[in-house]
């Protein structure tokens, strides 16, 4: 049944509150909505300084000789756990708290930093890299950023250390990529001195390890008996109440980890665990999630070379038709795409770390565009990967099937991509919707302000047909295809007004999900592309970069170059009518 106006207006009043509350800034990807390109918010391209290579060198040393002789991620699949010797040697290493501060035991590793140490993790076992992401990246640090210097002070030096675990609790039977729709309660207690928590929790990673768990729960609103809010609590096993339902659900993938499922019956948690503001759990719970999804670009990045190294060098030795594999075009294809897509991940990645580094104030769409996108990708690489290995990648006493089942995972967890594309397009095209709504609102409220506002977009709009927007460049072979990315880009600010209109309304808009992945996919390969370029024309600065990579960022842009010119077309022309009355007619004809 499709939603009212008034269950959309609601949902968008709680959208606004929760994103867009206090003054909103422009990020690079909002700006792509526009038709701008804002080079200085990704240009030079992001990197560490000698002195703090040098240390994340070191430490990505340390912890890939540690993954290739103690992490055994065939044993952890098969026998789905994570022996504690693992545990206790990342936490030697400093990985469990690597970004938290000298004081509670940590390294203060950056966002940029850290994400290279994931990239090791991601590419040697995806069991342990999920593990590490839901102990620190979403775990650790809601402490780190919302946690009282008291929370702190007695949590965080245990979970530093790895003598505690953490975990993060939001999802529920009617609560998955819905975060808003949690259903647990916190209720007050008469005395005030605390809340009593009623609700069960599923899919939760380190659900039965975790000491620590950072748990979303409804509380009411004063003074308004029939609204509640969501907050973050910080709970622990020892409250009375608290329950291990299932310690470890058999799982298609990612098996080693321990995935559970809770249950809270009237515990009693103190109101010194609340985390963060009470009735401001989203907030926390999302601005988690962009470290978190950060941390997921870095995993897939690191899976996503050891793809590419393994079909690359297989195909360089299985001879086939008196040939290598790798004399084969549509092998050479697959190798492509993959060196191609790998390339623009970690261009992404440490982007998106170096915009959490800088302190920026706005990158909730760029992490979750690294998310869909390194997550889709992921998937296509690794199913290649199989395909270039062939009937030898089908058994289990190879990687490779492993490899595509703790893939599969990656499109759902931490947000649904299909929900995320949404995210993406209605976030984004929000600030131009408001500037033609304000504009429209003038035509009828005040006519002569209205029509100099009319003129003056017109105006704009066949400035933009008639200039071009330079992206400079200091490597000169990289300026023809600045010049293409510019075109694109301004492309799309002049695009929306006509979405907007072909859409009628706001609330159609808001429910028009075939546009809004098209609109996200081509929002997608923009940012991918601009990351892309800041990457190449950093490497051609330097004057020492290497063949291949060059060659796969430039093929990059070739591609998504191509997908983004094909989703401007299907703006216009289409078959959504005929797949909504086929999918219709489908779901109508079962019972």
């Amino acid at each position: 049944m499709a939603l009212t106006s008034a269950q959309l207006e609601k949902q968008k009043k709680e959208a606004e509150e929760l994103l867009f509350a206090g003054p909103e800034t422009l990020g690079f990807a909002k700006a792509l909505f526009f038709g701008h390109f804002h080079q200085n918010l990704i240009f030079p391209y992001p990197e560490l300084n000698s002195e703090q290579k040098q240390i994340v060198e070191t430490a990505r040393a340390q912890v890939q000789k540690f993954a290739d002789e103690k992490i055994d991620a065939r044993q952890i699949d098969k026998l789905a756990d994570i022996p504690r010797s693992v545990i206790d040697g990342l936490a030697e290493l400093g990985v469990l708290g690597m970004t938290a501060p000298k004081e509670f035991g940590g390294r203060e590793f950056k966002q940029q930093a850290y994400c290279k140490i994931m990239e090791i993790l991601g590419g040697h076992c995806a069991s342990t890299a999920v593990f590490v992401n839901a102990h620190h990246s979403i775990g650790i640090r809601a402490l780190l950023l919302f946690g009282t210097k008291e929370q702190q002070a007695r949590w965080l030096p245990d979970l530093v250390s790895g003598k505690k675990l953490a975990a993060f609790a939001l999802t529920e039977p009617n609560a998955g990529s819905d975060a808003a729709n949690v259903q647990t309660t916190a209720t007050p207690t008469d005395d005030g001195t605390g809340y009593v928590l009623n609700g069960q929790k599923r899919y939760i990673t380190n659900a039965a390890i975790a000491q620590v768990l950072t748990v979303m729960a409804r509380t009411p609103v004063p003074g308004k008996p029939n609204e509640s809010r969501i907050t973050a609590f910080l709970v622990t096993p020892d409250m009375p109440g608290f329950e291990v339902v299932e310690a470890r659900a058999e799982k298609m993938g990612i098996r080693g980890t321990a995935t559970g499922k809770l249950r809270f019956t009237n515990m009693r948690v103190p109101k010194e665990n609340v985390l963060g503001q009470v009735g401001k759990g989203l907030r926390v719970a999302l601005t988690v999630l962009d470290f978190g999804r950060t941390t997921f670009g870095a995993s897939c990045t690191g899976a996503a070379k050891v793809c590419v190294e393994a079909m690359t060098k297989h195909a360089k030795q299985r001879v086939q038709f008196e040939q290598t594999l790798s004399e084969f075009e549509l092998v050479k294809k697959k190798i492509a795409f993959a060196a191609a897509h790998t390339f623009a991940m970690e261009a992404m990645t440490q982007i998106c770390a170096a915009f959490i580094d800088q302190g920026a104030e706005d990158y909730m769409l760029e992490t979750a565009i690294l998310k869909v996108f390194s997550t889709e990708h992921l998937w296509t690489i690794v199913f290649d990967c199989m395909q270039i290995f062939g009937g030898q990648s089908y058994f289990c006493n190879e990687p490779y099937e492993r490899w595509m089942r703790d893939a599969r995972i990656n499109t759902i967890g931490e947000g649904a991509n299909e929900v995320l594309k949404s995210f993406i397009a209605v976030v984004g095209c929000r600030g131009p919707g408001m500037q033609l709504d304000a504009m429209r609102k003038n035509m009828i409220k005040r006519p002569w302000v209205g029509l100099t506002d009319g003129m003056s977009f017109v105006g704009s709009q066949i400035r933009d047909r008639v200039t071009r927007l330079d992206i400079p460049m200091q490597s000169y072979a990289l300026r023809n295809v600045a010049r293409e990315l510019g075109y694109r880009v301004k492309k799309l600010g002049q695009a929306l007004p006509f979405v907007f209109l072909r859409a009628g309304t706001e609330a159609k808009f808001l429910v028009s999900q075939y546009n809004h992945e098209r609109l996200a996919d081509i929002a997608m390969d923009l940012y991918a592309s601009s990351c892309v370029l800041s990457r190449l024309d950093y490497l051609l600065s330097r004057n020492d970069s290497d063949a291949a990579q060059m060659e796969a960022g430039k093929y990059f842009l070739m591609l998504a170059f191509d997908r983004i010119d094909q989703n401007f077309v299907n703006l216009k022309q289409n078959h959504d009518a005929q797949t909504t009355r086929t999918a219709d007619a489908v779901i109508q004809s079962f019972k």
